[in-house]
């Protein structure tokens, strides 16, 4: 995390303005939608909760109070996520087996977490203030995977249930075009997060490197452009897969992205609005990156590297997409000519590693980004479901090839 804070609002109100944020997005659920886990990858409501309130709680309060006694003892393990160096975390796979504490006594939890961590900040100490920003960008991470997590529980559910019904928008006439690119000249740039105002770890050092010339769609890929490479025989072809994502589509039968239905011969997606006709001009989302990759051979490009990705916002229109912002949600937009930002999660090609002379955070906080430097692939932009304030140019995202449950879609690039 940089040192710098961010200041533009008081932190106390950011605080409680973050805070209650995560609560309002689970106002739309029932009781029985707290404590559903639909895989392992994802997290009930109520642990998201909880777990953010234990971030707190653990990082802050019991760290920098000597007199602070913890709301439960107990609450230490089955809410730490995989801080090792805190204790031995609850098993990820069994969050959904905890019908106990109940959603009141974690709302609770919350309620007396927050108003320890309100007197703590009137003391205006520079240390406190660090480690409740990086909490407060941590909350709004995990916003983004309430979200993304309540979606694969209500997409799996046969009953295609809608989170809120007030979230479909009608979409002007089509006005999606055949895929250009902007041309990028290459040569030595800088990428990573300038210092100053908040970044996480994983973003610095700024450095230098060096690119050749290259371009970038100016829009992501359409899900009409992807069902015409399912009616080609994408998911049939090994020649367009890499050997690990080949092996994926034979053992899960992959043959759409996600979210996908055919009915009678006519395709439905399934949004946080409920099950609907899929729109062909949307940006298809939901897909691994091995099935980025595959569409990209398959149309004769390449996904972009993440510093050339970089190195092109700051050459577009910095226009965003759609946001989590408030109580709007919309949960894709249409891609617009030049934006990079706010629709999708972009997958890149590379490997998500360390810059030359990262440091992790001292202490048990080094575990926040640098121990998952390993077999994942960086993606940049952020999502329809990401915070706004999250949106930027350094901004690492981090996932598996085979992951599809958050919004992920596909930008191509081609060599100049």
């Amino acid at each position: 995390m940089s040192v710098a804070a961010n200041t533009a609002t008081p932190l106390a109100a950011r605080y409680a303005a973050v805070r209650a944020q995560s609560e309002a997005l689970c106002q739309p659920l029932a009781v029985e939608d707290y404590g559903v886990q639909p895989m392992i990858d994802a997290s009930p409501p109520k642990w998201h909760l909880a777990h953010t309130t234990w971030f707190f709680e653990t990082f802050v309060l019991k760290a920098l109070v000597d007199d602070y006694e913890p709301v439960d003892e107990r609450y230490e393990e089955l809410f730490n996520s995989y801080y090792n160096g805190v204790g031995q975390p609850y098993p990820r796979s069994n969050r959904g087996l905890l019908s106990r504490p109940t959603v009141d006594e974690v709302l609770d939890y919350r309620g007396q977490v927050d108003a320890a961590l309100a007197n703590l900040l009137e003391q205006q100490d520079a240390k406190i203030n660090q480690r409740v920003e990086l909490g407060l960008n941590h909350e709004q991470q995990h916003q983004e995977l309430i979200l993304t997590d309540l979606k694969y529980n209500l997409g799996h559910n046969p009953l295609k249930p809608c989170y809120r019904s007030d979230l479909v928008i009608e979409l002007p006439p089509s006005t999606t075009s055949r895929i250009t690119f902007r041309g990028h000249q290459g040569g030595i740039v800088a990428v990573g997060a300038d210092p100053g105002g908040f970044c996480f770890d994983n973003e610095q050092p700024r450095h230098d490197v060096l690119l050749a010339p290259f371009g970038l769609a100016e829009r992501l890929v359409t899900n009409g452009e992807f069902l015409a490479f399912m009616e080609a025989g994408g998911y049939q072809d090994p020649a367009l897969w890499l050997a690990e994502g080949w092996i994926k589509v034979q053992e899960a039968g992959w043959r759409h992205p996600l979210y996908w239905r055919e009915r009678a011969g006519d395709w439905f997606e399934y949004r946080l609005s409920g099950e609907r006709a899929l729109v062909a001009d949307d940006p298809v989302v939901h897909v691994s990156g091995f099935e980025a990759d595959a569409f990209a051979r398959w149309a004769g490009y390449r996904l972009p590297t993440e510093f050339e990705w970089e190195a092109a916002s700051a050459e577009l229109d910095p226009a965003v997409g759609n946001f989590l912002e408030a109580d709007v949600l919309h949960p894709t937009g249409v891609s617009g000519q030049g934006q990079l930002f706010g629709d999708a999660w972009e997958w890149t090609s590379s490997a998500y590693g360390p810059y030359p002379g990262y440091r992790t955070l001292p202490g048990t906080l080094g575990e926040y980004n640098g121990k998952f430097m390993s077999s994942q692939l960086v993606l940049r932009g952020g999502s329809c479901a990401t915070p706004r304030s999250h949106i930027r140019a350094s901004y690492r995202n981090f996932f598996y090839p085979p992951d599809r449950w958050q919004f992920t879609g596909i930008r191509l690039a081609v060599d100049a």
